[in-house]
């Protein structure tokens, strides 16, 4: 079972959309894109939040324990 965890290799901020990435199977610099793109089109505020409670609330890679 896959877990959607802060990416530990694929990082540039905080490993956010990296783990996303690696998640959802999409190209992280295309992911990257797409949020920068949206957040020009939101006005950064919505995005901005989201990020930040992401990162207090989706593990870093280094901190899940793996059953595999």
């Amino acid at each position: 079972m896959k877990k959607l965890v802060r990416s530990r290799n694929d990082r540039k901020v905080s490993g956010v959309l990296g783990g996303l990435a690696q998640y959802t199977g999409i190209d992280a610099a295309m992911l990257r894109i797409l949020f920068v793109i949206l957040l020009l089109v939101t006005g950064f505020f919505p995005l901005v939040f989201v990020y930040l409670i992401w990162i207090m609330v989706v593990p870093n890679q280094e901190d899940v324990i793996r059953n595999d």
